[in-house]
């Protein structure tokens, strides 16, 4: 399969509301929006089926880790409000109970990791999408917004939270109650991103990302991943609680025999997630 995103091949639209695209190649797990001649601007089939291409992520024990990206030359201009505003006091609008929440923010959470490769606009839950991603990838030409409080409604993706934790009280606040649009010299200075590519070459990279992260203990990479949101939930002596009972599980593994071996046999370890 071809390393190149859909967008640089046939970039085709099946329904006029959109639809989330999902493969796999090898270990990484393929969520593509689709909807370009509308911005991908989301409809409620667009979130119903994002939140099944997360959930299918995580039931898929092949699938180490997810990459989401967008088909055309813009991640998403956010919701498509007259289409989802009458739904928008709907508790479920996002995610049906069960399902893995695409903006991280209720149980049950994913236990693997997605890097978000984003560019052009890049509005209100498309900032929110890839701030509940683990590593976010962007093109140079980015423009970001968090504008709903223009529209009179509020961000309740996760912004109001991860804006704060990201990048402090005062910057978030300048963007969160101005929905000024700002760039990504500005996203990379607030760690709203982690790595910049030319226009065109946020996929590739953030394939490269995720086939790193692929080729990693996959038992270790979800046991840092868990311990990291337990830290950031409910503070630094909990994960530090946890350190030894989690060592101790994966010193049980396969994966940990494994690695001890590949380090001294100076290979690559091929670890099998047991």
């Amino acid at each position: 399969m071809s390393a190149a995103p859909q967008n640089q091949q046939k970039t085709y639209q099946a329904h006029p509301d959109g639809e989330i695209l999902t493969r796999r190649d090898g270990e990484v797990f393929l969520i593509g929006l689709n909807r370009p001649a509308k911005l991908n601007g989301f409809t409620p089939k667009m979130l119903r089926e994002l939140a099944a291409a997360y959930t299918a992520f995580e039931a898929d024990a092949a699938a180490r880790v997810a990459v989401l990206y967008a088909e055309g030359p813009h991640f998403t201009a956010g919701l498509d409000l007259p289409k989802v505003a009458p739904l928008m006091g709907d508790r479920n609008l996002l995610v049906e109970p069960g399902q893995i929440d695409p903006c991280n923010n209720v149980p049950p959470f994913r236990t693997k990791p997605v890097v978000a490769a984003v560019q052009g606009i890049t509005y209100t839950i498309g900032i929110e999408l890839m701030l509940a991603a683990d590593i976010v990838v962007a093109a140079s030409d980015c423009r970001f917004s968090q504008l709903e409080v223009k529209r009179g409604i509020m961000a309740t993706g996760g912004a109001t939270i991860r804006m704060v934790e990201r990048a402090g009280w005062g910057n978030a606040m300048r963007y969160l109650l101005t929905g000024d649009e700002f760039d990504v010299a500005t996203a990379l200075r607030l760690g709203f991103v982690q790595e910049v590519t030319e226009p065109g070459g946020q996929f590739n990279e953030a394939l490269r990302m995720a086939r790193r992260i692929a080729a990693q203990g996959p038992l270790a990479v979800s046991a840092t991943l868990r311990n990291a949101r337990l830290a950031a939930e409910d503070g630094p002596a909990a994960a530090v609680a946890d350190f030894h009972p989690t060592q101790q599980r994966l010193m049980a593994s396969e994966d940990v025999k494994e690695g001890v071996a590949s380090f001294v046999e100076k290979r690559a370890a091929m670890f099998k997630g047991r």
